[in-house]
């Protein structure tokens, strides 16, 4: 199927306008019984193999948990009749690639990841546990939550012997939070290969899904000076240190809240001992922007911008590197919220519309042009931090969304 004929079944199935671009969510009454009964059925397991998945470390590049964690999603994906192919990784971790085929026509592909933030040691110093209706611990929202709720959807269309579709493709990637040239290029090539990505990442703490992200870039500024004896003649020497602390404040000026973008220094580096002016310093920016022409500004200013420099004779450079590209909200994205909103309706909830300044997967398929919508996975907040919780309670309806909006995306 082409992207223009997914594209106009998503037009007709959610009764939309394009002349007049808009649109009106499907209105559906009742919840589908035996999706939702399936889904209460497989809490328990679910949060089992959460438990499973969240014990054991699979930080980004540790190889032996990432192998663990991608062979417990291999076993359960074949148990559904999936094939697996293993892509190598640049760290020697492996992506996965697990394709159901079906009967029909749309191609869909899932998309979640592996590995966390967090380092080796972190399961055993904070286990999954349950309290006062969260779970908790690394990586147990970001995105081991988003592997169980794909899994668990594929588990219920089983049950249905739903094969609507030409293929489902569950893509599970190594090194979603560090990135990798690999892991880039097999998400592009295979999201042009499909109709529709759905990514799972977690559902963010308002019970919504995400339409737009920032994209991501690094900033780096490098300043070498002249070496001197700190104490004996310090006037002879050229503080790399001290310039660098001048642009990093000059520099870090350059975001602009309207536009959304942000710029913010988090690593430094100058001297070795506290007896010698040191001659060479680097500071790196985490830079994020919701359009890919503020990259280009920002670019441009980093360079302009550094040239007013507050210690004679040193010399300033400055680079950008850019990472994941920004994920725009575009019409494809608003009608597929809006086929969300209409299956969570069947439950009685509503879904919250966000934008993140965190950068994903999803960024790479929607820049290829693949209708994309993210945060299909268990709802949870504090990301990223020792706290991080994933809420028991979205279980079940996160299961049930991701299945019902599999099949409607299949054209059921």
């Amino acid at each position: 199927m082409t992207m223009t004929a997914v594209r106009s079944r998503l037009a007709v199935s959610l009764g939309l306008s394009l002349a007049l671009g808009a649109f009106t969510p499907m209105a559906f009454a009742q919840p589908h019984q035996q999706i939702l009964t399936d889904a209460q059925q497989y809490q328990g397991e679910a949060l089992k193999l959460l438990e499973r998945l969240v014990n054991i470390d699979s930080g980004s590049g540790y190889v032996p948990g990432l192998t663990q964690v991608g062979d417990i999603a291999i076993d359960e994906l074949e148990k559904l009749g999936a094939t697996i192919e293993k892509v190598p990784n640049s760290d020697g971790s492996q992506h996965i690639l697990a394709t159901l085929k079906g009967t029909g026509k749309a191609k869909i592909l899932l998309m979640a990841h592996m590995d966390t933030v967090f380092k080796e040691g972190s399961a055993a110093e904070r286990p999954f546990h349950i309290k006062d209706g969260r779970a908790y611990g690394p990586g147990v929202m970001d995105d081991k939550g988003g592997i169980v709720a794909g899994i668990y959807a594929l588990k219920v269309l089983k049950n249905l012997d739903f094969k609507n579709y030409a293929q489902i493709t569950f893509l599970l990637d190594a090194s979603e939070e560090t990135g990798s040239d690999v892991a880039t290029d097999l998400i592009k090539k295979t999201a042009k290969a499909h109709d529709v990505t759905l990514n799972l990442e977690p559902g963010r703490p308002a019970d919504g899904l995400v339409v737009w992200r920032k994209g991501s870039a690094t900033a780096l500024v490098e300043v070498k000076g002249k070496a001197s004896h700190a104490g004996v003649a310090p006037e002879l020497g050229r503080n790399a240190a001290m310039e660098a602390a001048h642009q990093i404040l000059q520099l870090g000026k350059l975001g602009d809240a309207e536009k959304k973008t942000t710029i913010n220094f988090t690593v430094l580096k100058a001297g070795d001992r506290t007896n010698v002016i040191p001659d060479q310093a680097s500071a790196k920016a985490d830079v994020r922007a919701a359009v890919p022409e503020e990259f280009d500004r920002i670019e441009k200013d980093l360079a302009r911008v550094s040239q007013d420099k507050l210690i004679a004779d040193t010399e300033v450079t400055t680079s950008l590197k850019r990472g994941l590209p920004p994920m725009p909200q575009t019409a494809e994205s608003d009608r597929l919220m809006a086929m969300a909103q209409g299956i969570y309706g069947e439950l009685g909830r509503k879904l919250t519309e966000e934008g993140s300044g965190g950068a994903a997967d999803a960024s790479l398929s929607a820049g290829v042009g693949t209708p994309t919508l993210d945060g299909f996975g268990i709802v949870g907040g504090n990301i990223h931090t020792p706290e991080e919780y994933a809420e028991v309670e979205s279980v079940v309806p996160r299961i049930y969304l991701l299945s019902r909006m599999i099949m409607e995306l299949a054209g059921r």
